[in-house]
């Protein structure tokens, strides 16, 4: 039943023929994981609560970082070094009294992955990185939930909806991932602050259409939304055997390419003996021009073109990028070509 304050708190809903109070009962009923309380996190946690969605999880390990605000709308600068997860479902219950939230400080990880996604009825994936991604479609095949896809890049985001009933999954429109180079997160690339607002918008929508049983679906449809031509397409794909999880890999990073296979030292350590070691940077030219630490510039881009060139005269080599996704591929090559030599990943890149 709904109270007579939640009555007047979601009036515009009731009215509305196609939710009105049974709707709103199904909303109240439901229960939804939020993965990541970033830039998709946010406005899919803004409009669920206020939405009326019964208990909401949120799961992230993360803090607020001044560079969040551009986008990660729920923080301030007084939230600065906050949890993340802790923070939002503090601010969300202002905003609906009538909401639960349970917070989860941590990451979402082969171990834990299926006891939370059996505890609700649709995860909404808001992560930034490829193999949360496919641990998330993997883990919710295996719960048969449903999986409300989200993805953004520069001025373009993508949305869909998957292991809807039986529609496809994650892994039938994206059976292997790009490789690291090939994918930099908004931290590497930058991100217009709008898109993750639509977006996110648009991932709370397919979720409170799936509550309420009402409109069309994006199962089995890609949308693909550009900003900066506001203009939206609709792409068709279909579920393939080939597709199929049965079990819950070992290892997503790895699997994804971006597991460090290489010694890691914070820069700081790197630093005070330089002389020691041979560097490559492995950013793009216009990074390299804002800041560097000396040593050979190679883009990763080029670098299986260009690995004749790389300086050998010392037996270690320290790699760097921004993030330490690209030098952590680079050392991949460069061992293949250069197995005598020592690597050294800088551990978080020059930030």
């Amino acid at each position: 039943m709904l109270t007579a304050a939640e009555k007047k708190q979601y009036s515009r809903h009731l009215i509305l023929d196609q939710i009105g109070e049974e709707g709103q009962k199904k909303l109240k009923k439901a229960k939804v994981l939020v993965i990541g309380a970033g830039g998709l996190g946010c406005p899919v946690l803004q409009y669920l609560t206020a939405a009326g969605v019964g208990t909401i999880g949120i799961i992230d390990n993360d803090v607020v970082d001044q560079s969040n605000l551009q986008r990660q709308i729920l923080y301030t600068v007084a939230d600065i070094g906050k949890s993340k997860a802790v923070t939002a479902a503090n601010r969300l219950q202002k905003l609906n009294p009538f909401v639960s939230f349970t917070v989860y400080e941590e990451m979402l990880t082969v171990a834990n992955a299926i006891s939370l996604f059996e505890q609700y009825d649709i995860i909404v994936d808001g992560s930034d990185n490829f193999a949360t991604r496919y641990l998330s479609n993997d883990a919710s095949v295996l719960t048969k939930k449903p999986l409300i896809y989200g993805a953004i890049f520069k001025f373009e985001g993508q949305v869909s909806v998957f292991n809807y009933g039986d529609s496809a999954s994650y892994r039938c429109l994206y059976p292997t991932p790009p490789k690291p180079e090939e994918s930099p997160n908004c931290s590497e690339i930058g991100v217009l602050g709008v898109l993750p607002g639509i977006i996110g918008s648009l991932q709370a929508n397919e979720t409170i259409k799936l509550i309420c049983g009402i409109g069309e679906v994006l199962a089995d449809k890609l949308l693909i939304y550009d900003t900066l031509r506001m203009q939206q397409m609709v792409l068709k794909y279909q579920k393939t055997m080939a597709a199929e999880v049965t079990v819950l890999q070992d290892d997503y990073v790895l699997f994804c390419g971006t597991k460090v296979l290489a010694d890691e030292m914070e820069l700081e350590a790197i630093q005070e003996e330089l002389s020691a070691y041979n560097l490559l940077d492995v950013r793009e030219l216009w990074e390299r021009e804002e800041h560097h630490i000396g040593g050979q510039h190679i883009p990763l881009g080029t670098l299986m073109h260009r690995i004749e060139e790389v300086d050998t005269s010392k037996a270690t080599m320290v790699v760097y990028c921004k993030s330490g996704m690209r030098s952590a591929r680079a050392i991949e090559i460069l061992k293949e070509a250069y197995p005598s030599i020592s690597f050294i990943n800088v551990k978080g890149g020059l930030g």
